[in-house]
């Protein structure tokens, strides 16, 4: 599995310990955030790894920067995308098994790098549940995402 992985100035640190742990464990992971502590505006790595997964160079994403929320509504923006901020692990896997969330993000102010790594091990251990009342949910968030789409498109 390959996993796009972007952050901010403030997720510098943990991005590179959940690099080396995700490919410890035998994942891809292509970074396109940034090495540095200096002020990073977090929409540019929250589109780049969003971008990716969309375009399927990448099977899924995540993301880090000071909370989690900035990156993760930057990516939001992408259609397509299913962005879920999460601080703890059981909110990642029903993300996925409810959401079929294809990007994680969260926030390195707000939890400490075990928890960080719980969050990733429970999102991608989960699959997907499908069935009709969660299929039912997601065309409905798809249709408002297309029918902005479209409504943007049209006042432009």
């Amino acid at each position: 599995m390959k996993l796009a992985i972007g952050n901010d100035h403030a997720g510098v640190e943990m991005k590179k310990e959940i690099k080396e742990y995700l490919e410890s464990k035998g994942y891809e992971v292509i970074d396109v955030g940034t090495n540095s502590t200096e002020s990073f505006h977090y929409p540019i790595s929250g589109y780049k790894v969003a971008k990716m997964v969309v375009n399927k160079e990448a099977d899924a994403g995540i993301l880090i920067c000071g909370t989690g929320v900035g990156i993760s509504l930057a990516a939001n923006k992408v259609k397509g995308i299913r962005a879920c901020v999460c601080s703890d692990p059981y909110t990642a896997k029903l993300s996925r098994l409810h959401n079929n969330t294809n990007i994680i993000a969260f926030g390195a102010r707000v939890i400490g790098i075990e928890t960080a790594k719980m969050i990733v091990d429970e999102w991608l251990a989960a699959e997907y549940e499908g069935g009709e009342r969660h299929r039912l949910r997601l065309a409905m968030i798809s249709e408002i995402e297309e029918t902005q789409h479209l409504k943007a498109a049209e006042e432009e």
